[in-house]
């Protein structure tokens, strides 16, 4: 994620002040130093490390910085618009999501399952694009979700340097606290836990931030696992009846960042996925780049775009200059 916006500014021919997430600081120096060694001059692209509060309140207020790209959560985002107003930066925000996953009966069910596990299960749900939200057809509802559970069950958990391991820990306590509140929460919201729904306890796990992979059925769209980012590997399913009902549950978030469609109907596919509020729609797939189209989302999910072509422009000032190619009489204005 780094590298898709320091990639194009140094194109661009920007220089970069790169601030990590400060429970990710040593990947951002090892590709610091990398590009040092390749011959980067000093300068060009420079690193600061400390929390958001501190580090990067000082960035987004200072007035040598021209712009911002923030990947993180929308709240911060909000923030980071607010601190650099007085300075009128602007901003590029890849921001959070609640993405659906829409399912119809005529889908072929056993690679939407398969899509549906990959999307929120693996990376242990932390990533931005993960389908969190499993919307199914009535009529295929029940054995749809009892084939997601059955595979929640079985998926290995275990040391993430394990080639084997599906779901390795969290990134941090808070967050394993974080995340483990929202079973509370559906509990309390009568959503039914159809697996996980709990810490891993078993053997050195315990000491871990390791969090069994969940899903919850029986929800509604009013219920707070439903609408908000948990940012784990939870999975909430909800059933719906008509074309219509699937598609004002799927854009009924403030989030728009992705949305997935499983149907074998073509016509259904052009006009659902028209009328779809996110900014990348996959139809009949999980989450396949191709790196040069562009990434991004609408409403709290996001400002702007990367990928390809779609990067360079923010980093980037338009100009125009107008030559005269022939003597043309100036207007004198009457005097």
């Amino acid at each position: 994620l780094s590298t898709w916006k320091i990639a194009p500014a140094l194109a661009a021919g920007c220089t970069v002040v790169h601030k990590p997430a400060e429970l990710s600081p040593v990947t951002a120096r090892i590709l610091m130093d990398i590009a040092a060694e390749a011959g980067l001059p000093p300068g060009v692209w420079n690193l600061v490390n400390g929390i958001g509060e501190e580090a990067g309140r000082a960035l987004t207020q200072h007035p040598a910085i021209k712009a911002i790209a923030f990947v993180g959560e929308s709240a911060t985002g909000k923030m980071i618009m607010r601190q650099g107003a007085d300075t009128l930066k602007r901003v590029h925000f890849e921001l959070g999501g609640k993405n659906p996953m829409v399912v119809f009966a005529d889908a072929d069910l056993e690679r939407a399952a398969d899509a549906a596990a990959f999307m929120i299960w693996s990376l242990n749900g932390e990533r931005c694009t993960s389908s969190s939200r499993v919307l199914v057809e009535a009529s295929v509802h029940d054995d749809f979700v009892a084939v997601l559970a059955d595979k929640a069950r079985r998926l290995k958990i275990g040391h993430p340097l394990d080639p084997d391991t599906v779901v390795g820990p969290l990134i941090h306590p808070d967050h394993e606290t974080k995340v483990l509140s929202y079973f509370d929460v559906a509990r309390a919201e009568g959503v039914t836990v159809a697996a996980g729904g709990e810490k891993v306890m078993e053997g050195d796990f315990a000491a871990g931030c390791y969090v069994a992979p969940t899903l919850f059925t029986g929800a509604s769209q009013t219920m707070r696992v439903a609408r908000e980012e948990i940012f784990g590997p939870v999975l909430t399913a909800i059933p719906f009846e008509t074309e219509d009902e699937a598609l004002g549950l799927a854009n009924d978030v403030a989030y728009g960042l992705a949305g997935y469609l499983w149907t074998n109907d073509v016509t259904r596919a052009l006009s659902f996925s028209d009328g779809m509020d996110a900014g990348m729609i996959w139809v009949n797939s999980e989450n396949v780049r191709h790196l040069p189209t562009p990434f991004g989302g609408t409403k709290e999910s996001g400002i702007g775009r990367d990928g390809g072509d779609w990067s360079f422009d923010f980093y980037m000032e338009t100009r125009n200059v107008a030559f005269a190619t022939a003597p043309r009489n100036v207007p004198k204005l009457g005097l």
